[in-house]
């Protein structure tokens, strides 16, 4: 079985990565480092997150391998299903979930960590790149939202109702919420624990709405209006 941890970008989407990850390992599937050093996949799940990309075929299908092979193990992405995914999620040979937050949140992390020079967001110089680059995920939420064979969360629930949303996610996956072992990672990824052991465990300690404090009234007018009718859909007040 291959699992597919998919999240909008800032939405602690390496919290909930490293969280499946582990889980499915404490229930007897594999590393997913591990597979991708044994399998030679290390050009396409890159970075510490196993991240795919995309689920174009070319890069799908060589990590539909081991799986087929009877390995189990979560990959991570933050891309749109495409036909041959939603494929094998019918046939239940990948199991998705999807996490997102207010794509105002997330605009916001993204933005400040392009002004602090991060990496992956250096290009989001203006609150008008940062706009833009947010608006395509949220039709990504959309198509995520339309595979009925998704567990969506809400990165809000999950920092909020843990339990809850734990209990949703072990019955997703099949697994036992007695195990001993698997109790041992829901502590160590419960909201305000600390961990070194992973990159990616630090968003469990994210505000949900700290932009409310931040954007100024003409910023946030424009993401509203760029925003609305996704904002309605999921949830979130204007």
């Amino acid at each position: 079985m291959l699992i597919l941890s998919v999240g909008m970008p800032r939405a602690g989407s390496g919290w909930h990565y490293n969280l499946i990850h582990d889980l499915t390992v404490a229930a007897g599937g594999q590393d997913a480092r591990q597979i991708r050093e044994r399998y030679r996949l290390t050009h396409l799940l890159t970075e510490v997150n196993c991240n795919l990309g995309t689920l174009a075929v070319p890069r799908l299908v060589p990590v539909l391998i081991p799986s087929l092979l009877g390995k189990t193990f979560a990959i991570k992405l933050h891309a749109g299903p495409r036909p041959l995914a939603r494929l094998c999620i019918r046939l239940g040979l990948i199991s998705p979930t999807y996490i997102y937050r207010d794509p105002r949140a997330a605009l916001l992390s993204a933005y400040e960590s392009g002004q602090r020079g991060g990496s992956a967001f250096k290009h989001l110089q203006r609150f008008e790149d940062a706009v833009a680059f947010m608006r395509p995920y949220l039709h990504i939420w959309e198509a995520w939202l339309a595979v009925p064979q998704t567990l969506t969360v809400r990165y809000e629930d999950l920092l909020a109702n843990y339990d809850a949303e734990i209990d949703r996610l072990l019955a997703h996956l099949r697994l036992s919420p007695s195990d001993p072992d698997l109790t041992a990672v829901i502590a160590q990824y419960r909201p305000g624990q600390s961990s070194s052991q992973d990159k990616g465990t630090h968003f469990h300690k994210g505000q949900p709405e700290r932009f409310r404090e931040i954007f100024t009234p003409a910023q946030f007018a424009a993401v509203n209006q760029a925003f609305q009718p996704f904002l309605d859909k999921m949830g979130y007040i204007p």
